[in-house]
């Protein structure tokens, strides 16, 4: 069991108290749900996009990042290759469209369009995706500070979840984009000086990284085949990132809710291209990292070979049977209990924290929003009045809060955290992105077309993500498509069949 130094707990210790203090300060302004939610419009566009790429920026990113880097190569920075195009749709379109209806629900607008049903899908899969995202987030926190610690990942996802749940209920939404703006420059401060340290430690420095990672092919971005939708070609992955930016910069409650927290239109679609300016940079410094990794240990195989049977031993697997991508998210943990200095440790890992924390304190927030505008006011009481409100989001956030542990909990064992959360996010977020867009371009489509074409859509996304399960005798049965592109097939097929069965109604 390692142990921390005492210098290394006090950083620690003065982060997380420093978090908590913050949603204490904010707290005496949070007197209704519209301070709470949305900070009563007061924020500033540069505050807003560091909150935006500090809730992208997540624990997913500082850890997942560099284990994608180190068991294959960099046909995953293609994601961030296609937020710009994203980011251009949303800030030309999605943000005058939420602003100029000034509902904070991302979904209250579907239920004009279609109906309740489609408010309620779309907020469901809304509400399981955060819980995915912000327990994977939770996993991935809790698999590095017990490599640090050695206490159990259990404890470590309990105490940190607590501390996230204190400050994210007393302070509300402007302690959530005020806490990220912070923990945004701490991430960011925390990645250089882990890149640092294994420039200092590598034999041969930069050019020695560079060469191997050209040996071992670790810079690839992919095939650019257009024929091949079967494996992670360049193409799949930046369809696959382009929609699901489209789905957090259009659809996800998360980043909806703060367009209504900036001063004014402009400063809310300034936010997204500040945002994509600072994480697209940012990400590749986490492929760099994660490159610089394997080199290092390619020269330290010794070394390595802990790292293997630490992951067989809680696999429970034979350490020969064990491929790079299966240990990759343990790389970096181990490296900082080698190298990082005393002091520095602290640093890193509370660099670490406010990658999680940023994007689980604005997964909770957005989630009791949800709760309160799309469950609460809209079935059992339209005006419950101020006092209500915030007793329910106040709750609401809380047990969000605990129920994102669980599913953390669940996620122990997992091969890697962004094939994981990358996966499921593609799943969930495919319908409500192809039915939003129907919504909005479609105008000529109906409540009959809409349930159809969603029907249609689900139909297509549980056939792609069940296909790989199925027997060897069902093998014509299988989807196709490589798992990224279920989000991709969903949305068109939503979005597709709503326009044809639209066109042949008016024929």
């Amino acid at each position: 069991m390692q142990h921390l130094p005492i210098i290394d707990l006090v950083v620690i210790s003065i982060y997380l108290l420093s978090m908590v203090m913050v949603g204490v300060y904010f707290s005496r302004k949070n007197k209704n749900a519209t301070q709470f939610t949305t900070a009563s419009g007061t924020i500033p566009g540069w505050a807003l996009g560091i909150s935006f790429y500090a809730t992208f920026l997540s624990s997913n990113t500082f850890l997942g990042v560099p284990g994608k880097a180190f068991g294959s190569n960099w046909n995953s920075f293609v994601f961030s290759i296609s937020m710009p195009f994203a980011a251009y749709i949303a800030s030309r379109y999605f943000v005058p469209f939420f602003r100029s209806r000034g509902e904070v629900s991302a979904y209250t607008h579907l239920e004009k369009r279609f109906g309740p049903w489609a408010r309620t899908y779309a907020m469901i899969c809304f509400i399981l995706t955060q819980l995915v995202r912000m327990g994977s987030i939770f996993f991935g926190i809790a698999l590095t500070l017990q490599a640090l610690t050695g206490v159990d990942m259990k404890t470590i996802m309990i105490v940190t979840g607590i501390c996230i749940i204190i400050y994210t209920v007393l302070g509300g939404m402007e302690a959530v984009i005020w806490t990220e703006v912070v923990q945004g420059i701490v991430k960011t401060i925390g990645a250089f000086v882990v890149l640092g340290i294994i420039l200092y430690e590598m034999k041969g420095g930069i050019g020695e990284i560079y060469r191997i990672g050209m040996q071992d092919q670790k810079f690839g971005l992919g095939s650019l085949s257009l024929t091949d939708f079967n494996s992670s070609t360049f193409w799949v992955i930046f369809l696959y990132g382009f929609f699901i930016n489209l789905n957090n910069f259009g659809m996800d409650q998360n980043y909806v809710q703060r367009y209504h927290t900036a001063k004014s239109p402009k400063e809310a679609a300034k936010s997204i291209w500040l945002c994509v300016y600072w994480y697209v940079p940012m990400s590749l410094l986490f492929f760099i990292i994660g490159t610089a990794l394997y080199a290092y240990f390619s020269q330290h195989p010794e070394l390595l070979e802990v790292v293997k049977q630490q992951a067989a031993l809680e696999k429970g697997v034979d350490i020969s049977t064990l491929k790079p991508e299966d240990y990759g998210d343990k790389v970096l943990p181990y490296f900082m209990v080698l190298k990082v200095p005393h002091g520095l440790v602290g640093l890193i890992i509370a660099a670490i924290l406010s990658a999680a924390m940023s994007s689980i304190s604005s997964g909770m927030n957005s989630s009791a929003t949800v709760f309160l505008k799309d469950i609460y006011q809209r079935y059992f009481n339209p005006d419950p009045g101020p006092k209500k409100e915030m007793i329910i989001l106040y709750t609401v956030t809380g047990l969000t809060g605990i129920v994102a542990i669980v599913f953390g909990i669940a996620m122990i064992g997992v091969k890697s955290i962004l094939d994981l959360w990358w996966e499921l996010s593609g799943i969930l977020s495919g319908g409500m992105l192809g039915l939003f867009l129907l919504g909005m371009i479609a105008k000529k489509a109906g409540n009959a077309e809409a349930v159809t074409a969603t029907l249609i859509g689900i139909l297509v996304i549980v056939w792609m993500s069940l296909s790989k399960y199925f027997p060897a005798e069902w093998a014509h049965l299988k989807s196709p498509f490589h798992v990224n592109m279920i989000v991709v097939v969903g949305t068109l097929t939503i979005f597709l069949s709503g326009l044809l069965l639209s066109k042949l109604k008016r024929k």
